[in-house]
């Protein structure tokens, strides 16, 4: 009976093992619990990131294809900044030629009238020593005199001042009168009262915009050929060049007085240009 009994207590629990059992079976469930919130995390957060990184590429392609958009505009700006500078290269190099021209006309000016006043002196001398009667000397002196208002007239000329094109500008009616005299233009003069309201100078149309009386500035629009050009803040005595269909050789709009919305000056028109412009019609007719 006694061993019996030491049989049976051997094989009995203890009392511990069951709690242990659940507290681990808890711990396990705990676990899992934690297990699978981490893992629904880990999915929210993988889900924000594509969606973060999917809205990142959108962006770049936007990014993208606006500076691609840039680069072909300012490609085009560039190819069309070349052309502008061609252009103006180009008519540079026609005003250089110009310039060279009027002032190789210049000098030739200065060395005819230097031989006109040699030969008159020449002359002079000639009839002085053949003819000495006291009328002969007063004719002589009569072209001699006449000779020299010619050549204070041309010398008064030259200290004009000259444009890009080598044109005479004049500054008042007087010089206008001499560069008539030279016969080389024909010259229209004009006086603009009021602002907007085009009037008819010469071949072409004149509307003053605007004046500045402190600065001798004016704005105006010209018309030439049914084509409008706005001209800004120019100054007092600068010439406004245009070339007419047909014609090598420019023309000029010079205002040399400003005052309280008005402006006077004059157009100059070269007279192979006239005699263009009548060609042109006759063939037309």
């Amino acid at each position: 009976m006694a061993d019996e009994r030491i049989v049976e207590g051997q094989t009995e629990s203890p009392a511990w093992m069951l709690p242990a059992v659940i507290v681990l079976g808890l711990i396990a469930v705990g676990g899992l619990a934690v297990g699978w919130s981490a893992s629904s995390k880990l999915d929210g957060t993988q889900q924000t990131v594509a969606a973060q990184l999917k809205t990142t590429q959108q962006a770049v392609q936007q990014d993208m294809s606006s500076l691609k958009d840039r680069l072909a505009q300012d490609e085009k700006t560039n190819a069309d900044l070349q052309g502008d500078l061609k252009v103006v290269t180009d008519k540079l190099k026609i005003t250089q030629g110009q310039l060279k021209k009027a002032r190789q006309e210049a000098v030739k000016l200065n060395d005819a009238t230097t031989e006109k006043v040699t030969a008159l002196d020449t002359s002079v001398h000639s009839e002085l020593a053949t003819k000495a009667t006291s009328d002969d000397v007063k004719v002589v002196d009569t072209k001699v005199v006449g000779v020299k208002t010619d050549l204070d007239a041309t010398r008064e000329d030259l200290k004009m001042a000259r444009s890009e094109m080598g044109t005479l500008i004049a500054r008042n009616h007087d010089e206008i009168d001499q560069l008539r005299r030279l016969g080389e233009r024909d010259y229209v003069e004009f006086t603009i009262v009021g602002r907007n309201k085009p009037e008819k100078v010469g071949n072409v149309t004149v509307e003053l915009k605007g004046v500045n009386e402190k600065r001798n500035q004016f704005s105006a629009a010209v018309t030439i050929e049914d084509r409008r050009f706005d001209k800004r803040n120019r100054a007092m005595n600068e010439p406004i060049f245009f070339y007419l269909s047909g014609t090598h050789i420019p023309e000029e709009i010079v205002v040399n007085k400003v005052g309280k919305n008005t402006i006077s000056g004059y157009l100059s028109i070269p007279k192979a240009n006239s005699t263009t412009a009548a060609a042109a019609s006759k063939s037309g007719n």
